[in-house]
């Protein structure tokens, strides 16, 4: 008899199942050319790294950086922390931004609709600050935000000092290549950035303002979702890319490269080969596979477990047909039951490796048999 499984598992530990451990091999060889410093493809569903260049090198982002402010504003956004027609009045410290920018002036007013166009599409850097200035009262303050949620994602190589990337006054404002996938993979959960990032022209004034996007992909490249360019003299060219085509949702960072048609070429080579090579599936799991497992001591003797609803999983392109499935379940389980409790596991293999674990858990609770039910239960064995 299988082990049985212990009672009560919390949703974390549902959460840690459902992760899924995949094991496609990572490209230690760059399958393409790559003309930058440091780059890094990533799958936007699964977080699976498909190409790697130097990519925990700690380097200057440039205007990248925006990748972090805007999803902070997103997120301000979702929360209702700011809404699309709130307006913001410029300060000083935002009017004086240098660099890209669409010339605010120090009490301007504009809607946050309209900073946040003139940040994705533009990489303005006083619309930056000016949002930021709106979610936490100052820059520093934002500032202190991109750091926290840059650690909660996980970024463990990333230090900001400003929202907009400048780095003319500072050797501290650094990145990864990895960590600006993980980032940019969390913006792309937001569709209200990516209504923007997509954008090519726009403008604001009244179309005294032209706005052309800095990121020539969206205009040219198949799917493209986004996401942000970035330039410097410490930087060089840099973009973290994205496009999506049928389920799959890719992240190409390019950092450091030395003109700007290296970095874009660079990104398209990524996501080609990419889209050439991996599909993105979600499994149908198999209620066939699922069967009951046995209460002890329960007001019900049998529960059925559940799975949750499929994750996307990524594969090698011609394999999509070859995923197995397989369950582990515990042969009984001592009552009383917890809703959600786990009961065992399904899981997802590809030639032998696994590329997904998703638990099975009791969709309702089972009280612990009680007295006049136990005698009741034994008189109807009894006569039949």
């Amino acid at each position: 008899m299988k082990k049985k499984l212990c009672r009560g598992f919390a949703l974390a530990a549902a959460l840690i199942m459902l992760s899924r451990i995949n094991v496609l091999a990572i490209e230690e060889t760059p399958p393409v050319q790559i003309a930058a410093k440091a780059a890094v493809l990533m799958d936007a569903s699964t977080g699976k790294v498909l190409v790697k260049h130097n990519e925990n090198e700690r380097l200057y982002p440039a205007s990248v950086t925006k990748v972090m402010t805007l999803l902070l504003v997103a997120e301000a956004l979702e929360s209702g922390k700011l809404v699309l027609d709130g307006k913001v009045s410029a300060s000083s410290a935002a009017a004086s931004k240098g660099g890209s920018q669409i010339w605010l002036k120090e009490g301007e007013t504009m809607t946050v609709e309209e900073l946040l166009k003139a940040a994705a599409i533009y990489s303005a850097n006083d619309a930056s600050c000016a949002l930021g200035e709106a979610v936490a009262g100052s820059e520093e303050g934002f500032v202190r935000l991109m750091n926290e949620r840059a650690k909660e994602l996980g970024m463990k190589n990333t230090h900001f000092v400003n929202c907009t990337g400048l780095d003319d006054d500072t050797t501290e404002h650094l990145t990864t290549a990895l960590d600006i996938a993980l980032m940019g993979r969390e913006l792309l959960r937001h569709d209200i950035v990516i209504k923007y990032s997509t954008i090519w022209m726009d403008s604001l004034r009244g179309g005294e303002t032209e706005l052309v996007n800095t990121n020539r992909l969206v205009r040219f490249y198949e799917g493209a979702t986004g996401i942000k360019t970035g330039t410097t003299s410490k930087a060089g060219c840099c973009i973290a890319a994205s496009a999506k085509r049928g389920e799959t949702h890719l992240v190409a960072v390019v950092l450091g490269s030395g003109s700007s048609d290296d970095r874009f070429e660079t990104a398209k080579r990524l996501l080609n080969w990419g889209f050439a090579n991996f599909a993105t599936v979600t499994p149908q799991l198999a209620p066939a596979l699922i069967t009951p497992v046995r209460v002890l001591r329960g007001a019900e003797q049998w529960v059925k477990p559940v799975p949750p609803a499929a994750m996307p999983i990524l594969v090698p392109k011609g394999s999509e047909g070859d995923l197995q499935q397989s369950v582990d379940l515990a042969a009984d389980v001592q009552a009383p039951v917890e809703a959600g409790q786990v009961l065992g596991k399904i899981t997802i293999t590809l030639d032998g490796e696994t590329l997904g674990s998703y638990p099975l858990t009791s969709p309702a609770a089972v009280k612990k048999l009680d007295f006049p039910t136990q005698l009741k239960r034994l008189f109807g064995a009894l006569i039949s």
